[in-house]
């Protein structure tokens, strides 16, 4: 009875052990891809939220990290969504509103995965997100959308992408609070692939 106990109680070791070793195989797998990609994080900020997270994911990812500036930076008045006659409420009315934008990423084509981070303007990416995807050619590139808010949900936003670049595989996205961790967003990022 004992020996029994005893070769069981191995075998559940040894199983154990063998779901342990496959959990950290399928993770340096997702790693090795990610790492033999090259990735670019780009992101518009308003008010430094989105910023901060698309720091921590250049970093979790060693991605390069590219700012999307307005040309015409925003006043508080005209982040003011309450206002309906500011900057940023007439221009998400406009859905042909492209706001310029100050610089250009020298070469696009490197880069295999973009993640494009913004903030959530009524319900989903503010027109300077689409002024950015217009700006290049995405053919045969991933691009993945994150976004944040303290509420507000994503919206439309991975659709309106894919619209404008259709020859890119536009990735659902998702939201994320401002104080997200750098492991929360290093899980998210190698699930996507």
């Amino acid at each position: 009875m004992k020996k029994t106990l005893l070769i069981l109680f191995t075998g559940l070791i040894f199983l154990g052990c063998l779901a342990l070793l496959a959990g950290f195989s399928a993770k340096e797998k997702d790693e090795k891809i990610m790492t033999n990609k090259k990735i670019l994080v780009s992101y518009f900020s308003a008010t430094g939220t989105t910023k901060n997270v698309a720091q921590k994911l250049a970093l979790v990812t060693g991605a390069d990290l590219f700012e999307i500036k307005p040309l015409k930076p925003y006043t508080n008045a005209d982040l003011d969504w309450r206002d309906e006659q500011s900057r940023s409420s007439l221009e998400m009315k406009d859905s042909t509103s492209r706001p310029q934008i100050a610089s250009k990423i020298e070469d696009i084509s490197k880069y295999d995965i973009v993640f494009v981070g913004f903030p959530i303007w009524w319900y989903r990416e503010p027109s300077i997100i689409d002024t950015f995807i217009e700006s290049y050619d995405f053919s045969n590139k991933i691009i993945i959308p994150f976004a944040t808010s303290g509420t507000s949900l994503m919206g439309d936003s991975a659709q309106n992408i894919q619209k404008l670049a259709p020859n890119a595989k536009v990735f659902e996205g998702k939201r994320f609070p401002s104080n997200v961790s750098e492991e929360v967003l290093k899980d998210w990022a190698f699930e996507q692939f």
